[in-house]
């Protein structure tokens, strides 16, 4: 008979008690339930698969979006105790490769992305292994990123069925009620949902008018000077976050950086660390970064250019004030900002005549292009031409009027996080001066104890090493 979970916390982790939806979701898991567990950043959602596969013989196979992510986790989980974890991902040399496929059955926890698992030869191995537990880690990029950019994720279900249906655990910090729909359909299975509030009131909401891109610009600058760090800058272009990275840089004396796909992963992972560690106050970046980092004193997070959905929009915001103290989500909007996410979410999708000519001759299409490899790829695995231009009108479809959204939210007159809690389906409390400014309404620092200190702050001398030491234990 197994142990109290609560016992089992204890003694792995050393906590007295679960945080909020951490329980739920671990005892649904334990009834024999497949379990969407949509928990905001800075729940622990880690914690669950984790506790559950000490609790339970056998493999969790954690399906995971970024390599970056997963080598981060693996390495926590090493410190963490848990020795039997390993990652099979484009980062694996061929040596290390090997030695994990030669010990597979041997491991406790196993981190692979929806690309690895989908290969033939590893499916077979995955296949042979006694999976405890199938967790789809940062499931809403089923969503998001399945139909039009990383279409193995749509793979998953048909994949989970090959695996003879194992338990399954779906975890996402955000996922309203069409995503977390969308995330069962794909998967084959009808979850208990395990779901708490999106919100997180000690993040002040705020949303900025200005005129134009060089009025965007001095407004940034000037935001990043006064605030108090550390800080992320979202962008949608990897251009724009290296060349903003650089000026505030020299603008601000800020110790910045720019954090986006273009870097080597080399670089992104160093500065993913200098960042962690306290040696960089900002981070440029784009919408890879974020996902697994576990900082929890960002005080604000900058959007400078508009997020095409609301669920984007709240993960990355969710970076801020993990550690319950104030901080602020701020989005600089310019009249025609909401093109640039229109033209991205063009990106990769063909049009219905480019699908239909491919499929009547697709020997006569080079896969060197993005969309023709998409399309070479739904063909491949059975998808009819009329089923492919339907996903596709539907995603367009379910884009615009996510825009829609978030175009509201920007012209909200009234209470941002009102209009932001209402596209989860959630009510927010009466609105007061610590919720959020929407735009026309000035942001005031000084007010939210956001304000960087002016002056430099010296420490008074340490007369002798005694003191220095109660100083610093």
């Amino acid at each position: 008979m197994l142990e109290p979970l609560t016992t089992s916390l204890e003694k792995v982790f050393g906590f007295h008690a679960f945080r909020t939806g951490q329980r739920n979701a671990l005892t649904a898991l334990e009834a024999g339930e497949d379990t969407l567990a949509v928990l905001p950043t800075g729940a622990g959602k880690t914690l669950i698969y984790q506790l559950y596969g000490y609790r339970h013989p056998g493999c969790v196979l954690i399906i995971s979006p970024l390599l970056s992510l997963m080598n981060d986790q693996v390495d926590r989980m090493h410190m963490a105790g848990f020795r039997r974890t390993a990652a099979i991902n484009s980062l694996t040399s061929y040596a290390d490769r090997q030695a994990i496929l030669q010990h597979l059955d041997t491991y406790q926890f196993l981190f692979m992305s929806p690309e690895m698992l989908a290969q033939p030869q590893m499916l077979a191995r995955v296949k042979q292994l006694p999976l405890s537990l199938l967790v789809i880690d940062e499931a809403h990029c089923i969503v998001q990123w399945g139909p039009d950019f990383r279409p193995e994720y749509l793979l998953l279900g048909a994949i989970r069925t090959q695996l003879q249906q194992p338990l399954t655990l779906m975890l996402t910090a955000t996922a309203g009620q069409t995503t977390r729909h969308e995330i069962a359909k794909q998967l084959r299975t009808r979850p208990t949902v395990v779901a708490e509030s999106v919100d997180r009131p000690n993040i002040f909401l705020d949303v900025e008018q200005v005129a134009n891109e060089p009025a965007k610009q001095e407004r940034l600058t000037a935001l990043v000077s006064q605030l108090q760090g550390p800080g992320v800058i979202y962008f949608s272009s990897k251009q724009q976050a290296t060349d903003t990275a650089l000026s505030l840089q020299q603008q601000t004396q800020r110790k910045t950086a720019a954090y986006h796909a273009g870097l080597s992963s080399e670089d992104r992972f160093k500065i993913q660390q200098q960042f962690m560690a306290g040696q960089l106050d900002v981070i440029c970046a784009t919408s890879a970064f974020g996902m697994g980092i576990d900082k929890n004193d960002v005080r604000y997070v900058i959007h400078y250019h508009l997020p095409a959905d609301f669920e984007s929009y709240a993960q990355e915001i969710g970076r801020a004030g993990r550690d319950g103290q104030p901080s602020v989500a701020i989005l600089l909007y310019a009249s025609g900002d909401e093109q640039l996410p229109l033209m991205l979410g063009q990106t990769n999708r063909p049009e219905a005549e480019t699908i239909h000519r491919y499929y009547a001759r697709p020997q006569a299409f080079s896969e060197d292009d993005a969309a023709i490899a998409l399309l070479a790829f739904y063909r491949r695995h059975g998808i009819s031409e009329a089923a492919v231009i339907q996903l596709f009108r539907r995603r367009e479809k379910e884009r615009n009027r996510a825009l829609a959204q978030m175009l509201a939210y920007v012209r909200e007159p009234h209470c941002l996080r009102h209009n932001w809690l209402l596209a989860f389906d959630e009510q927010s409390a009466e609105h007061d001066d610590h919720c959020c400014s929407p735009a026309g309404m000035p942001l005031d620092l000084a007010r939210l104890g956001l304000l960087a200190p002016t002056e430099p702050v010296t420490e008074a001398p340490v007369a002798d090493w005694t003191k220095r030491l109660r100083r610093l234990f």
